[in-house]
């Protein structure tokens, strides 16, 4: 089957053939960008979504062999954030115009569900009409529903890999790629707006564990999907391996928008750091959401998965206005929106107390 038959059966029935999606992994036909960019804009116009990031704490208790944040990584710089910070960058990126919040943190035990839960409905009761994204890895049933209920609307968990095989040689021995997948499958099942990924390049991925991911995704059926291209963190045991590919990276960003035209895709700071335009090309591929770091600068340079991160330096203010005249650039619009996805999740099956407002809550109205 040619290329352009391959993009013309993706478009219209949403799926592929194992052989037929490891065919369309390497093309070079831009008129899969073309396809993929007409799909989004479809559902979603020329909006471009912003996302706060707000990366809390720097400690985790996994050793995965390619995360800087490795608990084996005795050269990684620790911190966290108390509520009060985490309130302030919420504040500081409100005024700017954000209207999602993303917390995302290694997996540290001293923000158990106690810590968390307070951190969320504090976040709910002073900013009514934002959306509260989680990003804090594996937690049990109990702790997915309670921040939930405390007002968690989305939660984020790359599964990374699909392979079980590969899952292992990426991972130490006590992560199980069951229970990766068991929690996204939870996540849905409570009610979140569900967001899994993988890396693009990562060590001994080959292209059947690629469509490995494809299947999962289409089996999954998240709301959000982010992939990026692997690269190597220097005080890891992947030092030295070879970043993953652009052209591959933006191929799948395609292929994913054209299987579920509907999906919220990040641009990833990733993509921006292997190629000064890799975020454009992202969204001229089919991404349609972007998330500028709210963190205070002081600490961002402490939070690196992997090596030469961008934007560390920048001021929330700047990396906003700067993002906001290069996505004008190539023709699409930062929004001031929650971003939502546009077929909603159900509501939470769990009752939900509600938190008594702060003082300044009106404020943000």
């Amino acid at each position: 089957m040619t290329t352009r038959a391959l993009i013309d059966k993706l478009e219209s029935t949403q799926t592929l053939s194992r052989e037929e999606f490891k065919e369309l992994l390497y093309c070079d036909d831009d008129r899969l960008f073309e396809r993929a960019r007409s799909a989004a804009d479809s559902v979603y116009g020329k909006n471009i979504y912003m996302r706060g990031l707000i990366e809390f704490t720097s400690y985790c208790k996994n050793d995965c062999l390619y995360c800087g944040l490795r608990t084996g990584n005795k050269k990684a710089l620790r911190y966290r954030l108390s509520k009060h910070e985490i309130l302030d960058c919420c504040e500081k990126g409100y005024a700017l115009g954000f209207r999602t919040f993303v917390l995302q943190g290694g997996e540290d035990t001293y923000y158990n569900d106690d810590i968390m839960t307070e951190i969320v409905r504090e976040i709910r009761a002073t900013y009514t009409d934002c959306a509260i994204t989680l990003s804090t890895g594996e937690r049990g049933a109990e702790s997915y529903a309670r921040l939930r209920n405390a007002g968690a609307d989305r939660y984020l968990l790359r599964h990374e890999t699909a392979n079980d095989g590969h899952y292992r040689s990426l991972h130490p021995e006590n992560m199980s790629p069951a229970n990766r997948k068991n929690c996204l499958y939870e996540l849905k099942r409570l009610g979140y707006q569900t967001g899994c990924g993988f890396m693009v390049g990562s060590p001994g991925q080959t292209p059947d564990n690629i469509v490995d991911d494809l299947l999962f995704i289409k089996d999954l059926k998240p709301q959000m999907v982010g992939i990026g291209p692997f690269i190597p963190h220097s005080d890891t045991p992947f030092n030295g391996e070879k970043p993953g590919d652009l052209r591959l990276t933006l191929n799948l960003l395609a292929i994913l928008r054209l299987m579920q035209p509907n999906l919220l895709i990040p641009a990833t700071t990733a993509l921006g750091t292997i190629d000064p335009t890799g975020r454009e090309q992202g969204i001229l591929a089919g991404a349609n959401v972007v998330m500028p770091n709210l963190s205070p600068i002081e600490v961002r340079d402490k939070y690196l998965l992997y090596d030469n991160k961008i934007c560390t330096g920048d001021e929330a203010a700047e990396c906003v206005n700067c993002m906001r005249m290069r996505i004008k650039s190539i023709g699409y619009e930062l929004v001031v929106s929650r971003g939502d996805f546009k077929n909603a999740v159900a509501p939470c099956p769990y009752p939900t107390k509600q938190a008594p407002p702060r003082q300044a809550a009106s404020q943000h109205r």
